[in-house]
């Protein structure tokens, strides 16, 4: 008879919950509509965006208060009693990163449902991620979960032994997490700053303080429930301007089943801009600077001093004329903004020419949008290099995809939080579900996103543009660019540049929502990267604090001391993740594929052999995670486009089969597969001879 009572209780905590999340995603809906209420009745755009952030925020906040925790089982793993539907939820806001929110359905409007033959991506993206939950449900979350523990750096030394097989997996947690969570601050600064309009900088540690307040008062316990009200709020901010501009554009909401047929329409109007004759007027025109800038990198120096000389020339004579001062300040800037050096003036002018190059090319360098991959398998042997080129480097990022979720620590993680293996089980299953209704929708957005810009932006005047496109201009130039290139004050397809950190976060401007619902997507946007960023934060500091010093010998700490330092050692790891992100080191969607490379080779080989094969030896895995690693890394580094201009390589040079560096796993997987195979091979059949050695001594 004492069985039933936690049985009731367990049942009882599902009811409390379950009632929660109703009163919580009925409380958000009255919020909106009292902000849709409140602007219609005159409430500024200035307010608007500060209180869905700071109501956002606040939420994160008490959640984070109410779960503060310094017990380990608690703070580690949430005490291991989520409900699978609340751990997938949990797991989908994880996964739902800056990348997902933000930037995928960028990268669909840029590249199509292939990419390109040098920028793989389109549907890889989608086909990888999802792939990948099915690794995680079949080949590693139920083994990891039957171990009941804490961190994944913890398989490795149960399973393996010894300090370096747990110290490797804990740095390349590091690595690989310490990559993905700068990319979440990045766009965390990015949506701050635009709902606020402070500096990009101060809209970083605004949103961090969000992150801050979860993760470092209630770790595990306090992110898992924060995670789940950010999903609610993701999912509202982004079904609702795609079904908006599915139904202003097909009469339906239901955006994943309509949006294909668009499709054709705007295959038409690809086919009618490239024969404009003003698109190519502006193609024109980037080919020429495009040369120019090539003749300038003949000779460096001289062409310095040239373009020195004529703005120097250029000021004096505007100066002589009498010339209204906003001219001439604006002639200094251009002077000041000049190359000081030979070196820098090279990076800059290459940088320029590819550019110009590649928008010199129909449709501004974007691929047709239902192009299957570039170039033609039956064409010229050019095209049909470009054609083969193009396939497997969509195939590899795929593979890095899949194989970098079935290896992420923060990721896999979140299933020792379930109550038994059959949760871990059912709540994989519940991620791809929510995960589902997000990825379904990504490529409707991007095929309805571009329909709008080439039907109802694309032939505006220069003087009616709208001012959302200054206002994203203002938050961070590269995010948008507009030139009036031919000269005929009409926008042109070609003289307007996108970036895939936008697309979603513009498009309730773009379909003409109110700018509510632009606010509910920056929230959302917001939520999806605080979540991941929770996640990654605590990983990174548990690697430090748990898994470095879990073999510290007679100075092995108590539990709660390592809870206390792994708050402090997040605290560190956030701040100096901020600064790092405030360079802006690139796009959101490629910092977080390169760290999926990385726990692609870091981990997937090592931890696929170690479950399913007997054989596998400490020191095999050993070397197999550092040379996978190691060529994994290599790769990227010789291969980034700012070391080769450093060192004066040709750009694109050191690429083996064409494939980009992004995609680096590719190489790093099953040479750490072949390498912890072989060495644990040899290291079973030196140990009895070793035996044999020492018992002759």
């Amino acid at each position: 008879m004492a069985e039933p009572g936690p049985v009731l209780t367990y049942a009882a905590y599902r009811r409390r919950l379950h009632r929660n999340l109703l009163c919580f995603v009925a409380g958000l809906l009255v919020f909106l509509a009292l902000m849709a209420w409140a602007e219609q009745r005159g409430l500024s755009r200035n307010w608007i965006g500060p209180i869905f952030l700071f109501s956002t925020v606040m939420i994160y906040a008490v959640i984070g208060i109410y779960g503060r925790t310094t017990d380990a089982d608690e703070y580690y793993v949430a005490g291991r009693r989520i409900p699978a539907v609340y751990n997938g939820m949990a797991a989908a806001a994880d996964w739902m990163s800056a990348a997902s929110f933000i930037s995928l359905a960028g990268a669909l409007y840029l590249q199509g449902f292939s990419g390109t033959e040098s920028q793989p991506g389109g549907l890889a993206y989608v086909m990888g991620w999802t792939g990948g939950f099915c690794l995680v449900a079949l080949l590693i979350a139920p083994h990891l979960r039957r171990l009941r523990l804490y961190t994944v750096p913890d398989y490795f030394g149960l399973r393996f032994g010894g300090r370096w097989p747990r110290r490797l997996a804990a740095l390349a947690a590091v690595l690989c997490s310490f990559t993905y969570v700068v990319a979440q601050i990045y766009g965390i600064g990015l949506i701050a700053s635009r709902l606020t309009g402070v500096q990009f900088e101060i809209g970083i540690l605004l949103g961090l303080g969000g992150v801050l307040l979860c993760s470092f008062l209630g770790g595990m316990r306090a992110i898992t429930w924060t995670q789940v009200a950010q999903y609610i709020i993701l999912l509202l901010a982004f079904l609702i301007p795609v079904s908006w501009l599915a139904y202003k554009q097909l009469g339906t909401p239901l955006a994943p089943l309509v949006y294909g047929s668009q499709i054709p329409k705007i295959a038409a109007l690809e086919r009618k801009l490239i024969e404009s004759p003003a698109e190519q007027q502006v193609r024109a025109e980037y080919l020429r600077r495009a040369r120019m800038y090539e003749a300038r990198l003949q000779n460096v120096t001289q062409a310095m001093q040239q373009e020195r000389a004529g703005m120097e020339e250029q000021i004096r004579m505007l100066r002589a004329e009498g010339a209204d001062f906003s001219l001439i300040l604006a002639a200094r800037r251009e002077l000041a903004a000049l190359p000081r050096d030979a070196a820098s003036a090279r990076e800059l002018w290459t940088r320029a020419m590819q550019d110009s190059y590649e928008r010199a090319k129909p449709l501004g360098g974007l691929p047709p949008h239902s192009q299957a991959f570039a170039g033609d398998p039956q064409g010229t042997p050019a095209e049909q290099k470009a054609f083969q080129t193009s396939r497997l480097n969509f195939l590899a990022l795929m593979f890095c995809l899949m194989v970098g979720t079935a290896g992420l620590p923060h990721l896999l993680t979140r299933y020792y939080t379930t109550p038994s293996v059959g949760e871990a089980r059912s709540s994989v299953a519940w991620s791809l579900f929510f995960i589902a209704l997000l990825y379904l929708s990504a490529p409707a957005l991007a095929v309805l996103v571009k329909y709008e810009i080439m039907q109802g932006l694309v032939g505006s005047s220069f003087d009616a543009l709208p001012n959302w496109m200054a206002q994203w201009a203002r938050v961070d130039p590269s995010l948008i660019s507009v030139a009036d290139v031919n000269g005929d004050r009409v926008l042109q397809f070609g003289e307007i540049r996108l970036g895939a950190d936008m697309i979603m976060l513009a498009t309730p401007e773009l379909g003409g929502l109110p700018f509510v619902v632009s606010g509910l997507v920056a929230a959302g946007g917001l939520a999806a990267a605080l979540s991941t960023a929770d996640g990654l934060l605590l990983t990174i500091s548990n690697a430090l604090v748990h898994d470095m010093s879990a073999d510290a010998g007679p100075r092995r700490r108590t539990p709660e001391s390592h809870v206390i330092l792994s708050k402090f050692a997040l605290l560190a790891v956030a701040m100096v993740a901020a600064l790092v992100a405030a360079w802006k080191p690139a796009e959101i969607l490629a910092l977080v594929s390169a760290s999926f490379s990385l726990a692609a080779a870091a981990f997937f080989p090592a931890m696929v052999l170690g479950i399913f094969w007997p054989g596998t030896t400490r020191r095999g895995v050993v070397a197999g995670m550092l040379c996978g690693l190691g060529l994994t890394v290599y790769y990227m580094l010789v291969n980034a486009p700012a070391l080769r201009a450093w060192w004066g390589l040709e750009p694109g040079g050191g690429l083996w089969l064409g494939i980009q560096p992004v995609s680096a796993g590719v190489f790093g997987v099953p040479f750490g597969f072949a390498v912890a195979w072989g060495g644990s091979l040899l290291d079973r059949r030196a140990r009895p001879a070793a035996a044999l050695l020492a018992s002759a001594d």
